[in-house]
C-alpha cells in the first residue's frame, strides 16, 4: 500500500501532537479574498503494519473552529453550516496509499455533517526526528479541497450583482506532528 518503512517510518503507531500540528481551511469570501480558519480540537494516528501497509484515522471536533471572528464562528456552528450540535465530529479513515515520487496519496472517507465522501489527500513526507526526550516524531504536510455542497453545508448567499458570499470549494491543509507511541 505504501513505502512507509522506507522512507524512515518504523512500524508502530504515530499519534497526532496537537499542540505542534494544525487542521486548517481556506474558503473563497465575496468572490475576492479568502478566510482562513482551524480546528483546535482533533486527534488522530498513522498506523504502520510490521508489513509496511498503512492506515490512518482522524477525529475533529466542529465546535472547535475558529476564524478569529466570533460572530462568524458562532454562524458557522449553526444548522446553517456545520450544525455543530447534532453532528458535533468530522471524521476521515483512510481507505489506500500511493507512493507519489518521495511522497505518497492518502485515499480516503471524510465525513461532515453526516455525509461521507471519498478525498485524496496529496502528502509531503517531511522527515523523521529523534525528538527531544519523548520518542520519535514524524512530520506531514497534506492538502485537499473539497466542495462543501458535497457534506451538506449548502446554504446559498448570493450577491446582489453575482457571485456568492461563499465559494463552494475548501482547502483544508493540514500540518502534522506524530509522535511514535513505545
Amino acid at each position: 500500500m505504501t513505502t512507509a518503512i522506507a522512507k524512515g517510518l518504523t512500524a508502530g503507531t504515530w499519534a497526532i501532537d496537537p499542540t505542534h500540528s494544525t487542521v486548517g481551511f481556506a474558503v473563497r469570501h465575496l468572490m475576492v479574498s479568502k478566510v482562513r480558519g482551524r480546528f483546535t480540537d482533533f486527534d488522530g494516528a498513522l498506523v504502520i503494519a510490521e508489513d509496511g501497509t498503512a492506515t490512518a484515522h482522524a477525529e475533529i471536533r466542529v465546535d472547535s473552529l475558529t476564524t478569529d471572528n466570533a460572530q462568524r464562528d458562532g454562524h458557522l456552528r449553526t444548522a446553517d453550516f456545520f450544525h455543530a450540535e447534532e453532528f458535533p465530529l468530522m471524521t476521515f479513515k483512510s481507505t489506500g496509499f500511493r507512493g507519489e515520487g518521495a511522497d505518497f496519496v492518502v485515499d480516503g472517507e471524510f465525513t461532515v455533517r453526516g455525509n461521507t465522501k471519498p478525498v485524496t489527500l496529496e502528502v509531503e513526507f517531511l522527515g523523521v526526528s529523534p525528538g527531544m526526550g519523548n520518542g520519535q516524531v514524524a512530520g506531514f504536510e497534506a492538502k485537499t479541497v473539497v466542495s462543501r455542497r458535497d457534506f451538506g453545508l449548502d446554504i446559498d448567499m448570493p450577491l446582489p450583482d453575482g457571485g456568492a458570499v461563499i465559494g463552494d470549494k475548501i482547502t483544508l491543509t493540514l500540518e502534522i506532528e506524530a509522535v511514535l507511541q513505545s
